[in-house]
């Protein structure tokens, strides 16, 4: 499963459902394999930030560089775990987790209101102030019962966006 040229056997196909939680049917994990083998074009087994900076809708995402932290060097397996969060059948726990990754930059386990702001920049870029971003992040977390000062969790997350109807999900062709 390692090595790109080689084909999946029915139970990598498993492994891989079972790693990312069912998330997957087992032609969607077989095209995602397609993808990731045409992503990894020097068929080590791995794909770099760069390989993934190749795909036009990732590289002009405003969140890419937050996300190669999250993918450079992503075997099959991780590749699909990753992109599992985007599924259609992954659960809202699932979403969740992902998104406080991205928001928690250090891996510290925590999120305080400069890393929820360096992301709004990174989503709003210079279309709003830096003054303008702290007052809607500002009114965002007061009105979730938080404060500037607050370093929030996993569970704060959860949360927060367990009221929304949280979409996350990715189209994956199937042939």
């Amino acid at each position: 499963m390692g090595n790109a040229s080689s084909l999946l056997t029915q139970y990598d196909i498993e492994e891989v459902q079972e790693h990312c939680n069912h998330t997957f049917s087992q032609q969607e994990i077989l095209s995602l394999y397609q993808r990731f083998c045409q992503l990894d074009r020097n068929g080590c087994g791995f794909v770099s930030g760069e390989e993934f900076l190749s795909v036009p809708e990732f590289a002009v995402n405003p969140l890419s560089q937050r996300l190669l932290r999250m993918i450079d060097g992503l075997n099959f397996k991780e590749f699909v775990a990753f992109l599992s969060a985007f599924s259609a059948h992954a659960s809202l726990q699932q979403k969740v987790e992902f998104i406080f990754r991205v928001y928690d930059t250090d891996g510290n386990g925590k999120v305080s209101f400069n890393d929820m702001l360096e992301v709004l920049q990174d989503l709003t870029g210079p279309f709003i102030s830096e003054t303008q971003r702290e007052q809607v992040l500002t009114r965002v977390l007061e009105e979730a019962g938080y404060s500037k000062d607050s370093s929030l969790v996993q569970s704060d997350f959860l949360k927060i966006l367990g009221s929304s109807d949280l979409k996350m999900e990715v189209e994956i062709p199937v042939d």
